[in-house]
């Protein structure tokens, strides 16, 4: 499963989608387009990621314009991978 499908996956999971028909696409808006985007959202993206990947988000490391798209968190995961 490539990483772009792996958040997309996580996000799905995270948001509790899998069965409301959502679709997310690298272009999606996260932060802000989301109802249930929140901050207790952002805290479970993060540990998830985390979790799901093996790698460790720093505090000073967490920016808005990570959460602004899809392909905005799938970068810094390729990025935090790399």
């Amino acid at each position: 499963m490539s990483i772009n499908d792996s958040v997309i996956t996580l996000l799905i999971e995270v948001f509790q989608f899998q069965n409301k028909g959502f679709q997310f696409s690298t272009d999606t808006p996260l932060l802000g387009s989301i109802p249930e985007f929140d901050s207790m959202a952002v805290v479970s993206i993060i540990t998830a990621l985390e979790n799901r990947f093996g790698f460790i988000v720093d505090d000073d490391e967490i920016d808005a314009s990570i959460f602004a798209t899809v392909g905005s968190l799938v970068a810094f995961v390729e990025q935090k991978l790399a």
